[in-house]
């Protein structure tokens, strides 16, 4: 079976230098909020473009997090979009404020701007745009309407380890941003673990105290806080990632441009860039109005795909009539039937990315007779 994804695949790439990074955790004995976490912080800060780094538990801790260094609480609204991961607007509710959804582009997949101001309220404390797949939501209108409002702007960079806009990497551009290293990320720990960056001296310090109970003297809680730190373990698997992310990129890169250049007549709807952007390719999605049964044909040639998302937040049970209606967000709902996520990853072969192309096209051809 060719899988979707293989975090397994990128550990064995990296074994040694992985195990002897961990081997150096467990002899020096500090396993939490050490030098390795310190160290990552700041690596990756320097990576992102910015000053400052606050390692957590996970991506949506760090979104949480991120909110409540900005005070948004009870009597706010955060402005997001329907297609997207569940975390985003889990942590909006999080912080007791109430969701409000925006459509898509649906070349993109990301927040579309023209739509962002006729959402807008006095009760509007901050804008999350996801850049959904690895391809970078366009932070140059979002950013002036953001500012002209004196609106947070929060990245939800969980899917855009290394993806640039206008030349600089995403997570730069916002008040703070938020990262997820779920295994299956660019930059995957083996584990659960995020980060917040921010070029902001006072948010990185209050995130800082959010994610450790309040304490900036142990047991001396100064605000009221959270549990949520990034272990010694994970952040020395992710420093030893993290020489390798660029690279890796590259190679996801490389393998998109041979499925474009290979289902370029196919008829179904491929990746578009916007110019002045560069996806980092965390998923390679198609659409297709037949996505159910083309997903079935493909399991049947042993080749593994996932739906990123089958179902637009505003339509999920847990939120169904409360952010919105059938046909309120027609982008999002027509992205949730008809996308389909193809094996990636960068340790996939050329061949495989010609099997899984060649595969569709018989599905296609198949349907065409």
């Amino acid at each position: 079976m060719i899988p979707q994804a293989s975090p397994l695949s990128q550990f064995l790439s990296y074994k040694q230098e992985i195990l002897e990074a961990i081997e150096k955790v467990l002899d020096s004995g500090q396993y939490i909020l050490g030098p390795e976490v310190q160290a990552f912080e700041q690596e990756f800060a320097q990576f992102v473009g910015v000053r400052f780094g606050v390692g957590v538990a996970s991506g949506t801790d760090a979104l949480h997090l991120a909110l409540r260094a900005v005070d948004v609480g009870p009597s706010d609204e955060v402005i997001t979009v329907p297609h997207t991961a569940v975390a985003t607007v889990a942590a909006i509710e999080m912080c007791g404020a109430t969701p409000v959804l925006v459509d898509i582009d649906l070349d993109t997949y990301t927040l579309s701007p023209h739509r962002l101001e006729t959402v807008i309220t006095s009760r509007t404390k901050a804008i999350i745009p996801v850049h959904l797949y690895g391809h970078p939501a366009d932070m140059e209108p979002i950013l002036e309407i953001a500012r002209r409002h004196h609106v947070f702007v929060i990245e939800d960079c969980a899917q855009a380890h290394g993806a640039m806009y206008q030349g600089k990497r995403m997570g730069s551009f916002g008040d703070l941003a938020a990262f997820s290293f779920y295994p299956t990320k660019n930059l995957g720990a083996i584990g659960d673990g995020g980060i917040i960056v921010t070029d902001d001296p006072t948010l990185a310090e209050k995130v800082k105290l959010l994610r450790q109970y309040g304490w900036r003297q142990r047991y001396i809680s100064e605000i009221p806080g959270w549990n949520s730190r990034l272990d010694e373990i994970q952040a020395a698997i992710l420093r030893v990632k993290l020489r390798h992310l660029q690279e890796d990129n590259q190679r996801r890169c490389l393998l998109a441009e041979i499925y474009n250049q290979l289902l370029v007549n196919a008829p179904v709807v491929l990746p578009k860039e916007r110019p002045g952007s560069c996806h980092s390719y965390h998923q390679y999605v198609i659409r297709h109005p037949q996505r159910e049964e083309l997903r079935a044909f493909l399991k049947k040639r042993g080749i593994s795909t996932l739906v990123h998302y089958p179902l637009p937040i505003h339509l999920q049970p847990a939120y169904k009539g409360r952010l919105g209606d059938v046909g309120s967000f027609p982008n999002s709902e027509q992205a949730a039937r008809e996308v389909l996520s193809l094996p990636l990853y960068p340790e996939m072969d050329e061949a495989t990315v010609h099997t899984v192309a060649q595969a569709i096209i018989e599905y296609l051809e198949g349907k065409e007779k």
